[in-house]
């Protein structure tokens, strides 16, 4: 079972950038496509990018062009390079396996976006 570890959020005002990464356990890393999800108040969780074992990656519409994500599979690693940051991108954000996640999830890192 992979276990996940989410880090790089913070405060940061519209237009800024943040650069988020999930580190991973577990020697079966590169053989998973993985996926970052976001969870804003009052709203269900959603897929905003993911990175296939070879790399491919797709983004939800609202970030696309904004959002990049890479993965490290020496590192055990993925991350989210967001730019061009909206008050509407405030949630909490976690990495999971993708496009269906796994059970487990970590505990997340928080993304404020002010106006």
């Amino acid at each position: 079972q992979v276990q996940l570890v989410e880090s790089g959020g913070g405060l940061v005002q519209t237009g800024g950038s943040l650069r988020l990464s999930c580190a991973a356990s577990g020697s079966t890393f590169s053989s998973y496509d993985m996926g970052w999800y976001r969870q804003a108040p009052g709203k269900q969780r959603e897929l905003v990018a993911a990175i296939s074992r070879g790399g491919r990656t797709k983004y939800a519409d609202s970030v696309k062009g904004r959002f990049i994500i890479s993965r490290d599979n020496a590192q055990t690693t993925i991350y989210l390079q967001m730019n061009s940051l909206k008050p509407e991108d405030t949630a909490v954000y976690y990495c999971n396996l993708a496009p269906r996640a796994g059970p487990s999830w970590g505990q997340g890192t928080r993304v404020t976006v002010s106006s």
